[in-house]
């Protein structure tokens, strides 16, 4: 029997040995004659499920073994002919993890060798290319617009109306771009389908270009995402190779190439206006929309922008047909979403699920409920500038505009779960404090509306704030929702107008009884022991680095509360649950 040995080689499971477990699986099946593989190992881009990696994957037995490491191979090898799985989930589809999805952006990530053309032809790659030349452009921008695809970037624009925009413009030059400046802290959708299946980016570039009528193109990718540069250089190396880049593409007359730009890592160019002037290789700063950048965009062309996630989906539209498409989702929100679950769940990872699935489905089901047998606070929504949904809230569907109605948005897809240890204050000015530092300064409203919103925010932890001040921080988040330029600012008060509403008792306790009832914020906090709990074994004395634990072996301890730097390492230490917090 020929089999595939898969090991998911995403910059999460490289960074947890994953080379060292596909060089001891080379090192093994050289060595075994009786063992047939095709090909010997195959390095493949993300599984999604990142915290169980590195994961190994069995084809055709549709074997799945988790956390794999160099001294399991040979007992892998040992298994391929017997009928044992070991500690392994026999097959994706019983692991409730990958049970629920449905994969159409993710498709190929981690059935691939993302830096094998063939590889991606051999799975129907380039077919969606083949269909559009046989189309007109027109023909092209009818089946995204039978879709239903919106831009998986943030705003939710309907992708065919932007390309039949931009088409309709007179104009010998025109450019197509892709943004793969993933800024959200704690989002990795963009960067893991850069790395794992570069091909069906490159793809859907090359066939939104033919839509509009660009003869050139760009990728706009962080530099920090050194996989995904490298393998997008190779695909576009190796489509150029193979004719599916440059001129006469597929024996047609169409000419199309690109490049890649490296972003500087600025959180604000993921703005349009931003992006391009990045590219151009000025400060990135947005600019006022006057003129729409389909009519003037990049180098003052006409000018396309679709994030990652959007161009991946285009080719599976084009084979499939935009109303395959459209069948799954909601009514205004079509087709499926990738997300990626992080923060206090079970089963964290990268999860693609159709629209208008719940909070509660993706959080419960897929992502196994809150760790430690913790209860649910609230889950952010759409990275930084998203919005906090509570727990009335968690059979809320999942769309653009079910989540902008509550004060959310979808985002890039951005999913942070929060137990009841969250403080939504801190939670607030955590995410102020960054938006403020990214803020390219070009607007008052932005510029300094957030710096003034951080004072108060990190008034209120230290309790030095009045019931004036939160009424002002309301006043001034409305403000740069109205006033700001760019959506940075705009949406920059998401975090704190979503908590203020739906957890302002939170925030009165900070200012009014000067508590932080999550037991977070260090300035309205202080750490005791239990003496009924403690059993006097002095742990939490060796290991407080401010030495302000003292007692008696036996005894119950004591902590000096002037010398005490609330660092929480006595109570993550103690194995009686007799550090309390107060």
């Amino acid at each position: 029997m020929n089999r595939e040995i898969l090991v998911c080689c995403g910059t999460g499971c490289l960074a947890n040995g994953a080379q060292a477990v596909v060089d001891a699986f080379s090192a093994a099946i050289s060595g075994d004659g009786s063992i047939s593989v095709k090909p010997a190992v195959k390095k493949t881009g993300c599984n999604g499920f990142c915290e169980n990696g590195p994961i190994v994957t069995i084809y055709p037995d549709n074997i799945t073994y988790y956390k794999v490491r160099p001294a399991d191979v040979s007992e892998i090898i040992k298994s391929l002919d017997r009928d044992d799985s070991g500690n392994a989930v026999c097959s994706r589809e019983e692991n409730p993890f990958y049970a629920a999805q449905y994969k159409i952006a993710l498709r190929n990530t981690g059935r691939i060798d993302p830096s094998s053309i063939q590889d991606y032809l051999d799975r129907g790659g380039y077919k969606g290319l083949e269909a559009a030349l046989s189309m007109s452009p027109e023909e092209v921008i009818e089946q995204i617009e039978t879709s239903g695809l919106r831009g998986r970037g943030g705003a939710g624009f309907p992708t065919g109306r932007k390309w039949r925009s931009c088409r309709e413009v007179p104009s010998d030059i025109k450019y197509m771009l892709c943004n793969g400046d993933e800024g959200d802290p704690g989002a990795f959708m963009d960067r893991s389908i850069l790395e794992g299946d570069p091909h069906s980016v490159l793809e859907g570039l090359i066939i939104g270009a033919y839509a509009i009528g660009a003869r050139y193109g760009y990728f706009y990718i962080r530099d920090e995402y050194g996989l995904a540069l490298s393998h997008m250089e190779e695909a576009i190396a190796s489509a150029r190779r193979s004719g599916f880049l440059g001129k006469n593409i597929l024996g047609s007359d169409f000419h199309f190439d690109c490049e890649i730009v490296r972003g500087g890592g600025a959180f604000v160019c993921g703005e349009s206006s931003a992006l391009m002037s990045s590219i151009e290789g000025k400060p990135g700063e947005p600019r006022v929309k006057y003129t729409r950048s389909v009519e003037k965009g990049l180098f003052d062309q006409p000018t396309v922008l679709n994030n990652v996630e959007t161009l991946a989906n285009v080719p599976y539209i084009l084979v499939h047909g935009g109303a395959s498409f459209a069948k799954l989702g909601t009514e205004g929100s079509k087709g499926t979403k990738v997300f990626s679950l992080v923060g206090k769940v079970n089963r964290t990872g990268l999860v693609e699920v159709p629209m208008g699935a719940t909070l509660r489905h993706l959080i419960f089901d897929i992502g196994g409920g809150i760790r430690d047998g913790g209860k649910f606070k609230g889950i952010q929504t759409g990275g930084p500038s998203g919005g906090c949904i509570p727990e009335e809230l968690l059979d809320l569907e999942i769309d653009f505009d079910t989540l902008k109605a509550n004060g959310s948005m979808m985002g890039s897809g951005g999913m942070i779960v929060m137990d009841e240890t969250t403080c939504m204050v801190e939670l607030s000015r955590y995410y102020l404090s960054f938006l403020a530092g990214e803020s390219c300064g070009k607007c008052t409203p932005c510029r300094e509306g957030l710096r003034c919103m951080l004072d108060i925010l990190t008034r209120i932890t230290e309790g030095h704030a009045s019931m004036k001040d939160l009424d002002l921080l309301e006043d001034l988040a409305y403000t740069a929702k109205e006033a700001s330029l760019c959506e940075l600012g705009r949406t920059a008060a998401n975090p704190v107008i979503s908590t203020l509403t739906w957890f302002r008792d939170e925030y009165e306790a900070h200012i009014r009884e000067h508590r932080c009832p999550a037991g977070v914020c260090t300035a309205l906090i202080r750490y005791r022991i239990d003496p009924e709990k403690c059993k006097g074994c002095g742990l939490c004395g060796k290991k407080c680095p401010a030495g302000a634990i003292h007692g008696e072996r036996k005894l119950p301890y004591r902590i000096n509360p002037d010398s005490c730097i609330k660092c929480g390492l006595c109570r993550h230490t103690c194995k009686f649950d007799a550090i309390l917090v107060e």
